[in-house]
């Protein structure tokens, strides 16, 4: 497969180059409350002018933002966040982040997906969950929407949208040769469902999508409390659950526009799966590691609670945390294919590993606000925020993170969103939420930008339906978070 060309350096990427620095040393030198916070000096004044370094580099994508992640790793003991403790300590405290168990479990999560994309199982499920749907207009348009976000649950949105894309693209060319005429309204539906169910499955699982680990991993630095796998699904699935119907009828009013007949969708979809063949060996012995892995991960807390008497007294009275235990069984399933030849280094090559830079980054980002006195000085600032009514709050922080990133990366929106807000489990659990609710524009989601480039998408159609979508994401999320969020993550 030839490289793709390099990527020219927009204007946009050179201003920020300059602007993260420059913001960073006006936030350093100019005098303000940041200076003068009892007994911390210069440090929540240092860990600000970093935050807003990171912040510039991610929103503009002046470099890789894997790159931004490391910032910390040299700013933070330069200019002292974390206190006197020596440079060594310093620089211990700033790397430790990025070795933190949610590291392992997303890397360990990537690397199981990476085995289900090498054998094909994941487009296996996808299309059995659309036979199983329907073939006529409206379920075809609903089992594109619904398989997509299945598989999205378990593996990352990008790898999704890639595979979905050319089975939406031979479902259209066989239901438009049926028809005798390009059907462009239910063309866009069909390529926009999957976009939007990769967007929206990602949100259901801790190892979806990486905003989800970095909520897990800031959640855990902040507040000191850990949220577990299934707890993370429960507060997260439902709302997948409730916004696809949502999407699907969005979509649907712009796809009927074609009044299509029963077309022939089931026979493309009979012919994919039977391309597939029957299941293979690899298949089967990933999808029953992978099995294995859920189940473990959906029963961690009463089978933790059976290891950790024997953990401690192995390992020096070492506590075994719920992240440390997820994480473990991702890396051990992880390991397992690796060992049994049914995950290979060309697949693992393919998995987009700077996320963890990211993640990394994001969880140093929390621990120097935390460490320098910072976040005492964001929580007086935030107090407005707090006074204002449960649903406002929500309303607002809803808006605001899918607002963010229309234009910059969710990953970049989600990290720099839950190192402000209060610390409240609820509102930094709808920001993270909302960061994957980006559907209006290209540049919104990788997803989005993967069905723009299908000839079937046109701007103003994807603006029409994600707009809409994005303004019934707010309040849905708004209402959701003052509910059923506060309820399962008081």
């Amino acid at each position: 497969m030839s490289q793709p060309a390099a990527r020219r350096t927009t204007t946009g990427q050179w201003v920020g180059r300059f602007a993260g620095p420059a913001v960073a040393a006006l936030v350093y030198f100019v005098p303000s409350g940041l200076h003068a916070i009892p007994g911390m000096g210069h440090r929540p004044a240092a860990a600000a002018a970093v935050a807003a370094w990171m912040a510039v580099w991610w929103f503009t994508e002046a470099i890789p933002m894997g790159w931004t992640a490391l910032l910390p790793l040299v700013l933070f003991p330069a200019l002292g966040v974390f206190g006197d403790g020596g440079a060594l300590v310093a620089v211990g405290r700033s790397a430790q982040p990025f070795v933190d168990p949610y590291i392992f479990l997303f890397m360990g999560g990537m690397a199981l997906g990476a085995a289900l994309e090498q054998w094909g199982l994941h487009r296996r499920i996808a299309l059995l969950i659309m036979r199983a749907i329907g073939t006529g207009p409206r379920r075809l348009l609903f089992g594109m929407l619904a398989a997509t976000a299945a598989v999205s649950l378990w593996i990352s949105n990008t790898a999704t949208a890639v595979m979905m894309v050319p089975i939406g693209m031979a479902l259209i060319a066989q239901l438009e040769a049926s028809e005798g005429r390009r059907l462009r309204h239910f063309g866009a539906a069909l390529m926009l469902a999957v976009a939007y169910g990769s967007n929206i499955g990602g949100i259901g699982t801790k190892i979806g999508s990486p905003t989800n680990s970095v909520f897990a991993g800031v959640v855990s630095r902040r507040l000191g409390s850990e949220v577990g796998f299934v707890e993370y699904m429960v507060a997260a699935l439902p709302f997948v659950l409730l916004f696809l119907p949502i999407a699907w009828a969005v979509l649907w009013r712009g796809g009927r526009k074609d009044t299509l007949g029963p077309g022939q969708g089931g026979d493309v979809i009979a012919s994919e799966l039977a391309r597939l063949g029957p299941l293979s060996g690899g298949e089967r012995v990933v999808g029953g590691v992978f099995f294995t892995a859920a189940v473990l991960w959906i029963f961690g807390d009463p089978l933790r609670a059976l290891l950790a008497p024997g953990v401690a007294r192995a390992f020096d009275g070492f506590k075994l945390g719920g992240k440390h235990y997820e994480a473990a069984v991702a890396m051990v399933g992880a390991l397992v294919l690796l060992a049994v030849g049914r995950l290979s280094l060309a697949a693992l090559r393919r998995v987009p590993w700077d996320t963890l830079l990211l993640l990394g980054g994001g969880f140093a980002l929390a621990a120097g606000i935390e460490a320098s006195g910072l976040s005492v000085w964001l929580i007086t600032r935030l107090s407005g925020l707090e006074s204002l009514p449960l649903i406002t709050q929500h309303g607002v922080v809803a808006s605001t993170t899918i607002l963010l990133s229309a234009i910059a990366s969710n990953t970049a929106t989600v990290n720099v969103m839950l190192n402000v807000l209060p610390a409240s489990r609820p509102l930094m659990a709808v920001s993270t939420f909302a960061g994957s609710c980006d559907f209006a524009l290209p540049a919104g989601t990788p997803p989005n930008a993967i069905v723009f480039g299908s000839g079937y998408v046109r701007l103003p159609v994807m603006m029409k339906a994600g707009v809409l979508l994005d303004v019934l994401a707010a309040a849905v999320l708004t209402v959701y978070g003052v509910t059923w969020v506060r309820w399962v993550l008081p």
